[in-house]
């Protein structure tokens, strides 16, 4: 997708993104997972501490000498980033720096909208194709659509080059009302064509889906606590009650956070009274109360919140609240246990630093932060050492950090650090084999988009995605024609491991045609027939 983003307001909360629901093979994406990893961060633009002159001039000392004097040629800047990275990484796992060059991409999905010329694309036989282009957006406003490939971007030739996704965003992307020329190859057309772009602003959503999971309940998921998150989520919940909803499931699955204020503000729709919601306290700040302070839009239904192991750090205050108040009940696995508070200070270059500067504390006064004692590597090793212990599929082999109890306001045990641990655990989806099934599915959606342009009508049939979920399947032809696609791409193929992981295929080939028409909605609504996590929300409000 083509991206980019204005800075963030002043006094929010804001955490980076992680990603993907496929997790048992934790190790190989760790490195990423920590990388991506949110921070809970309030951007602060005034107030800064004086640094003590004797200190910084040692550092600049010591800097000068190396670059006069050292045996090599060095980069200073490389040098200097790579100081301040250590000096941060022995605080904690959180304070980072975060140079001027990766400051824009850093605070990406944050703010609910980017910059850029506005389609979805994926890069199919190492050509740039459209995948959409995004309703309302300066693609679609000059005629550009679905299936069309990109050949050249100003006079540069993109296709057959082993072009990369990250560099088709740098060079579509770029501050709005500033221009882009490409050059289009769409079937049925001899020529190229070519178009001039206005980039403009593009709407980020961070409310995946949002429908009903049946007559009286409806379900929505978030992937991330943006900007916009609270008008979403007060939109959705609104257009659900239109349809009869009386009950709600929120999935916070694999959402690493976004901006405190937007997970207390949608705690504030669910909350009644003035309900605390979370408080915050450090060395240098007093404590600061976040309370419920208005009509909420559902707070008398009935209530579930889905988490697991990658809900982090906003995802936890809005789960924490509902679980110390009683509001609702918590189901899926523990969440990942970020409870520190990150003040932004943006430095004269651009770039910027992250600097924890106070824990954050549910209701019951839970701080849900995990031990990082052991060091940053130990820290973000923890998940793949949480899923080798079988923290993930049984619900014993769970470890408390902390032993202290808290009540909640009907006196059940819940504990600190290590997370929020679920009313009810669900264990990770054991039945496939895992890792081969991760590889088989990287290639289902650029599949199923060719597939899906090569058939022309295929989903005309079907007026809603509960029609095509009812009607449609997945045939054995179809999942032929997948394996020679994967194949061709890379895949490795195992008929012993295929035959296992053949049901889950159809689904994800299923949803994502479903995507196709549906977009999110389409998505999920299929994905969820099968997911136990959701099975145990709908046993659960019965």
């Amino acid at each position: 997708m083509d991206i980019n983003d204005d800075k963030l307001p002043s006094n929010s909360f804001r955490k980076q993104q992680t990603s993907n629901p496929y997790t048992p093979f934790i190790y190989a994406l760790i490195l990423s997972f920590g990388v991506m990893l949110g921070f809970v961060v309030n951007t602060i633009t005034s107030g800064k501490q004086q640094v003590s002159n004797s200190n910084y001039d040692k550092i600049l000392d010591i800097l000068n000498y190396v670059d006069v004097k050292y045996v090599d040629t060095i980069n200073r800047s490389q040098l200097m980033n790579k100081t301040i990275d250590k000096m941060l990484s022995n605080l904690d796992p959180h304070s980072v720096y975060i140079p001027a060059s990766d400051l824009s991409e850093t605070n990406e999905s944050l703010e609910g909208n980017f910059e850029g010329v506005g389609i979805e694309f994926f890069i199919v036989q190492d050509t740039i194709t459209v995948v959409t282009a995004i309703s309302g957006g300066p693609s679609e406003s000059v005629g550009i659509r679905a299936g069309d490939r990109i050949i050249k971007i100003e006079d540069s030739v993109v296709a057959g080059i082993k072009i990369k996704d990250t560099e088709v965003k740098h060079r579509l992307r770029g501050p709005k009302n500033t221009k882009v020329r490409v050059a289009i190859l769409r079937n049925g057309v001899k020529d190229l064509i070519a178009f001039t772009i206005q980039r403009g602003k593009i709407p980020l959503y961070s409310v995946d889906a949002a429908y009903m999971l049946n007559e009286n309940t409806g379900y929505i998921r978030i992937n991330t606590f943006s900007s916009t998150t609270h008008r979403e989520f007060a939109e959705k919940i609104m257009n659900l009650q239109k349809t009869g909803m009386k009950k709600l499931v929120i999935d916070l699955r694999d959402n690493p956070g976004g901006y405190l204020q937007a997970a207390t503000t949608i705690a504030d729709e669910i909350l009644s009274g003035e309900k605390m919601i979370v408080y915050t306290k450090g060395k240098a700040y007093e404590k600061q109360e976040y309370r419920a302070n208005k009509e909420g839009l559902f707070e008398q239904g009935e209530l579930v919140i889905l988490i697991d192991q990658y809900s982090a750090s906003a995802s936890e205050i809005l789960s924490g609240a509902v679980q110390d108040w009683d509001r609702g009940t918590i189901i899926g696995r523990t969440s990942f246990g970020k409870g520190l508070v990150q003040e932004q200070y943006d430095l004269k270059d651009g770039s910027a630093i992250r600097l924890t500067v106070a824990r954050y504390y549910t209701p019951s006064g839970r701080c849900i932060q995990r031990p990082y004692d052991k060091g940053k590597d130990q820290y973000e090793n923890d998940v793949y050492e949480r899923y080798a212990r079988g923290e993930f599929v049984h619900e014993d082999s769970i470890k408390t950090a902390d032993s202290v109890e808290y009540k909640t306001s009907k006196g059940k045990r819940v504990y600190a650090g290590g997370g929020i641990r679920p009313d009810i655990f669900v264990p990770m989806d054991t039945s496939a084999d895992n890792a081969f099934f991760f590889n088989v599915r990287a290639h289902v959606p650029e599949f199923v988009y060719k597939y899906y342009s090569q058939h022309a009508g295929l989903l005309a049939a079907y007026k809603t995605p509960q029609d095509f979920g009812k009607q449609y399947t997945v045939t054995n032809e179809m999942v032929l024609e997948f394996y020679k696609y994967a194949e061709s791409a890379g895949l490795k193929r195992n008929a012993d491991k295929e035959a296992k992981t053949e049901a889950k295929l159809k689904l994800n080939l299923k949803a994502f045609l479903a995507k196709q028409l549906w977009r999110m909605d389409g998505f999920y609504y299929i994905i969820n027939e099968d997911d136990k996590v959701v099975k145990a929300a709908l046993d659960k409000l019965k």
